[in-house]
């Protein structure tokens, strides 16, 4: 035998001892995760329900995890800054995204945006927006019927607010105008909240944006004219939802935390038994009764499912609406 032979042998030797030693490494490694703390963007404004969801669950599941979140928070481009910037981190569990689903299965399909749903793999989804739409207190408008036809009668005068670009409240006053044949012009802002206090400053005719306008209803400063869920809201019987008004849509929105794609499945796994300990502990759910949102839990396998099928109905919805194509 040669001592090239014997050469190949050391070497093929070598590299599978090494390779022993980077599995093993790895393996560890999962088994000690998480050894720091772990960042989390937000991708909506600080005090919006997204936010609060997510902080409310954190403060449970760091205590599981034994680790601390690190939250900070990007409402820019109506979620999809943030979603991009974790789709793009180092994929070891130390770098999530919370946000809604509006910028994974909706936005996607008409503005150009550096990332597909598949570049994040799902841990959870932990409840379902509600959302409606307001104008102040002291408008002339009673009903929605009331906007409409103020908005038939004085073209793009009628100015209302969302939290984004795409989003299900977006879609939602694009729906009605195309039923109506009327024409309003939007607003987006980076959050709910930014989009309440629009309305609130009287800068918009009307917010149409998630439950951030609760409070200021209940003490008579906003007017809910509808609500954009399949039911209408618990805490708002009185308030009818746009199918009951004729209008078939209503908002498929829900929230989420995902990791970069190629996260370990351990780590996934350890994550979703953490966060979902934590969304079964009753601080959270009294915050999601408080907020009026739904709760609504999905595991990892689940919440993929779910948003390939949401991501149908949204191509079904923009392509009926003809939103135009962002370049």
């Amino acid at each position: 035998m040669g001592p090239k032979v014997h050469c190949a042998k050391f070497l093929a030797i070598t590299a599978c001892f090494l390779l022993l030693i980077v599995s093993a490494t790895s393996v560890l490694g999962q088994s000690d995760y998480p050894a720091h703390p772990i960042n989390i963007l937000i991708s909506y404004a600080p005090g919006g329900v997204v936010d609060i969801t997510t902080r409310t669950l954190l403060s449970k599941a760091e205590k599981t995890l034994g680790q601390p979140f690190v939250a900070t928070n990007n409402g820019a481009g109506g979620a999809t800054v943030a979603t991009a910037i974790v789709a793009t981190q180092k994929p070891d569990g130390y770098n999530l995204l919370s946000t809604a689903s509006a910028p994974l299965v909706r936005i996607p399909q008409y503005r150009k945006v550096p990332y597909s749903l598949d570049d994040l793999v799902p841990i959870m989804q932990h409840a379902a927006t509600q959302s409606g739409l307001c104008v102040l207190a002291s408008s002339p408008f009673k009903t929605l019927k009331d906007l409409v036809e103020f908005a038939r009668k004085n073209p793009r005068k009628v100015t209302y607010s969302t939290l984004g670009v795409g989003s299900a409240m977006h879609m939602s006053m694009e729906f009605i105008a195309k039923q109506e044949g009327i024409t309003w012009t939007h607003v987006p802002y980076p959050g709910s909240m930014p989009s309440v206090t629009a309305l609130l400053g009287g800068h918009v005719t009307a917010a149409s944006t998630s439950t951030e306008w609760k409070p200021f209803v209940l003490e008579g400063r906003l007017r809910l004219l509808a609500t954009h869920g399949e039911k209408r809201m618990k805490n708002f019987p009185d308030v009818p939802t746009l199918k009951e008004l004729g209008y078939d849509f209503y908002n498929d929105s829900t929230f989420l935390i995902l990791a970069p794609k190629g996260t370990p499945m351990p780590i996934i796994k350890k994550l979703e038994a953490a966060l979902h300990a934590a969304y079964n502990d009753p601080v959270y759910q009294e915050v999601l009764d408080k907020i009026d949102h739904v709760p609504y839990y999905l595991n990892a396998e689940d919440t993929k499912k779910f948003l390939e099928t949401a991501y149908k109905l949204n191509s079904t919805w923009i392509s009926d609406l003809k939103m135009p194509k962002e370049q």
